[in-house]
This record gives C-alpha cells, sequence and structure tokens, in this order.
C-alpha cells in the first residue's frame, strides 16, 4: 500500500478510536471541506467552508490571481485584484508583488488567501511562491478556484467594464433585472429579462423563479449560461443571483451599481 494512504488509514484509525473512547459524534466532512491536497506545495490550502468564513468576518485578504478583465468579469464577492508583473507573458501571467505590498501596507506577516481559474491553474502558486520569495508568511491558496466556488453554488460579482465586456461580446448571456415593475419599464440593459426581487421567495421552485423557468426567461436548456442579475441595489441583486445558484445555474453574478450606471457606462 501506498506510505500516504497508509498514513490516511492510520488517521482515521486513530480518529475513530477517540469517537468510540468519548462517546462524542463526529460530524462527517462534507464537499465544502475538501481542498485539492497537492503534494509538495510550499503554501497550504483553504477549502470553500473556510473561505466562506474567511471572506464573511474579513480575516484575511483574499486576492484574485487573474488578470483584471477576467476578474472584472466574474470574481468571488469580497475578492481584490492587483496589475500584472511587469513584463509578465499571458502563457506565465502572474500578479505583481509591488502592488500587494502596497494593499497590506508592506506588512508581510498580513494573512493573504490566493486563487484563480481551479485545480490546473498556475497563478495562484506562482503569485504565492514570488510572494514567499519577498519575505510573506502567511499565504494560503484556495486552489479549488472559482470553478468550484461556482460549482457549489456560489455567485459571483462583476464589474462595470466586466459588464461592458460581456453585453458587447457574450450574445448567449442573459441579463436579469430584479427591480420592480415600475423601474423596469423606465429603461434596463439591453435585452434584459424581468424577474422582480419581490417576487423571489425563500426555497426552490417557487414563486417567480419557478415563473421564470417555465415561461422561458432562465435558459433551462444549459445551465452554464451566463447570467448576470441587476438591481435597484448591491444587496437586491445578490439575493436574485444566490437564489438561482441554488437553482442549478452555476455562472451567476451580480453587479453591484445602479441599473442607470450600467446603462450610461455601455451606451455607444
Amino acid at each position: 500500500m501506498h506510505p500516504r494512504w497508509t498514513r490516511v488509514l492510520v488517521g482515521i484509525g486513530i480518529l475513530a478510536f477517540g469517537v468510540l473512547a468519548t462517546g462524542a459524534r463526529m460530524q462527517a466532512p462534507t464537499i465544502f471541506d475538501a481542498v485539492l491536497a497537492e503534494p509538495g506545495q510550499r503554501t497550504g490550502e483553504v477549502s470553500t467552508a473556510e473561505l466562506r468564513r474567511i471572506l464573511a468576518d474579513n480575516s484575511a485578504l483574499v486576492l484574485d490571481a487573474r488578470p483584471h478583465l477576467e476578474f472584472a468579469v466574474s470574481h468571488i464577492p469580497g475578492a481584490l485584484n492587483v496589475a500584472a508583473k511587469p513584463g509578465t507573458s499571458p502563457s506565465m501571467y502572474v500578479s505583481d508583488v509591488a502592488e500587494v505590498g502596497r494593499l497590506v501596507s508592506g506588512k508581510t506577516a498580513a494573512p493573504l488567501v490566493l486563487y484563480c481559474n481551479g485545480p490546473y491553474c498556475g497563478k495562484s502558486k506562482r503569485l504565492a511562491d514570488e510572494l514567499l520569495a519577498a519575505g510573506y508568511t502567511n499565504v494560503r491558496r484556495y486552489q479549488l478556484g472559482i470553478p468550484v466556488w461556482r460549482a457549489l453554488g456560489g455567485v459571483t460579482e462583476i464589474e462595470l467594464d466586466g459588464l461592458r465586456r460581456v453585453l458587447a461580446d457574450d450574445r448567449t448571456a442573459v441579463v436579469i433585472d430584479a427591480r420592480d415593475t415600475t423601474a423596469y419599464r423606465t429603461g434596463t440593459l439591453p435585452n434584459a429579462r424581468h424577474v422582480p426581487r419581490s417576487g423571489v421567495l425563500e426555497g426552490k421552485d417557487v414563486g417567480e423563479v419557478r415563473r421564470a423557468k417555465d415561461d422561458g426567461r432562465l435558459p433551462m436548456n444549459d445551465h452554464n449560461t451566463r447570467i448576470i442579475i441587476v438591481g435597484a441595489s448591491a444587496a437586491d441583486a445578490r439575493y436574485v443571483a444566490e437564489a438561482l445558484a441554488r437553482e442549478a445555474f452555476d455562472n451567476v453574478a451580480f453587479y453591484r451599481g445602479t441599473v442607470e450606471e450600467a446603462l450610461a457606462a455601455t451606451r455607444p
């Protein structure tokens, strides 16, 4: 048996013995507790559950290690992005450590969590290595990255320049306006469909979301379709985005600004 699996089985045995000895009930780990666990990495990983806690309590700076336009089109809410290292190539893209230093005011012990495009993406690993070389001491990675974040029901946020890019180039994207009927009728983004926040209820397959599934406002033939939510407020847009993510639409982003701002920025 491979030594690594031997260690895993021994660890499971110790845990099981401890549970039996104390009478305690052990809660089984879930997919939200998973990490990639690649051997030989110099920086540790955080799970999806840990990243959610970090974002909720603001206990670390979460950095999106991808190029700006990728970040602008779709990023984990609460994450920040920095410019590319001067002279970097697209194939070996890496963020600029000097820019990270400005974000943390030179504090190399600041807790950092990096992510990029998932298990096969090297951007967060390259940035982690450069940060370690620069003396940073508290660097971890969410190596599962944005694909797994989405797959586990996480929504993303789109920036104004990302929204402009999607509206210009992605003819398959579905835009949802979550404002009330009066506001929607006064003007909205091109081809935006109306799913009012007031009709989006708690629970699955209920209220306006179920009606939007049945009448074609939601892309039932391709749940990977990019869906962008705009609303009267960031809270409203995010609420509707999260409701759609729970309906197995796994590429949902919300826009934090107002529809009026989006309209002004996207006009020719």
